[in-house]
């Protein structure tokens, strides 16, 4: 007569799995206090557009309970999930260039105009997907009656300046079309003015603006502008003692 051994092992009869524990208390519980999971299809080899392999990726659960780092498939694995996802881009303290004198980028509005804009920085940046995005900046601003790259002086004449800061958004980064250019986000603007005695001393502008941008290459073009009475000099360094740029992601 045959006989027949029935071997029953005993994580058969357990449904929870432990590693490196005997005892786990979860379904599936990874002992020690060094203990990593790793999943090798959401490393930068296999998921490039989403873990740059620099940053840490954004993980997210889908409604079947798969783990992936895509946000379109935040609520399944179609486009367009409900979660809608934050992610900083970039984050810069000093964005804009202090100059010789540390008093940043200076912008001179001499005596025979009354407005003068310019320059302050361009920024580069990459989106991996097509989103709003979010800029918010904070720049410092020194007012002088003479020009700051070689002296500062408080204004006695009993005037009003105004200076203006906003930025231009360079989609796929090939330079600001007129189009472009003609948009100001973040527009934000400061006046100053004084008695027969003025003082020196640091003014400060923060502003924020959103835009939809497509997946790409694009940049950041921020200006400045200054506007002044008749016959009177105006001297600005934007950026001298701080300046701070975020710009994040909603996709």
């Amino acid at each position: 007569m045959k006989k027949f051994i029935l071997l029953v092992f005993p994580f058969l009869l357990n449904a929870q799995v432990g590693i490196g524990t005997a005892n786990p208390a979860a379904d599936l519980h990874v002992a020690g206090n060094t203990s990593t999971i790793r999943i090798q299809s959401l490393d930068a080899v296999n998921s490039p557009v989403h873990n740059d392999g620099v940053k840490p990726s954004h993980a997210y659960v889908t409604n079947t309970g798969d783990i992936t780092i895509t946000p379109s498939a935040a609520n399944g694995s179609g486009p367009g999930g409900t979660i809608a996802p934050l992610n900083f881009l970039l984050s810069q303290n000093n964005f804009i260039p202090d100059g010789a004198t540390n008093k940043g980028v200076i912008i001179n509005n001499p005596t025979t105009t009354t407005r003068t804009s310019g320059q302050l920085a361009k920024i580069d940046f990459s989106s991996p997907s097509s989103a709003l995005i979010e800029v918010k900046y904070s720049i410092s601003a020194l007012l002088s009656r003479t020009d700051l790259n070689i002296s500062q002086t408080a204004f006695n004449d009993i005037s009003a300046r105004v200076y203006k800061i906003y930025f231009c958004i360079d989609i796929n980064n090939n330079g600001l079309s007129a189009s472009e250019l003609s948009k100001k986000y973040g527009l934000n603007a400061q006046s100053y003015s004084s008695d027969d005695q003025g003082i020196l001393g640091y003014a400060y502008t923060n502003g924020h603006g959103y835009s939809t941008i497509p997946a790409g290459n694009h940049a950041l073009y921020f200006f400045a502008e200054t506007i002044d009475g008749v016959s009177k000099y105006t001297s600005v360094g934007f950026g001298g003692v701080q300046d701070l740029l975020k710009i994040r992601i909603y996709n």
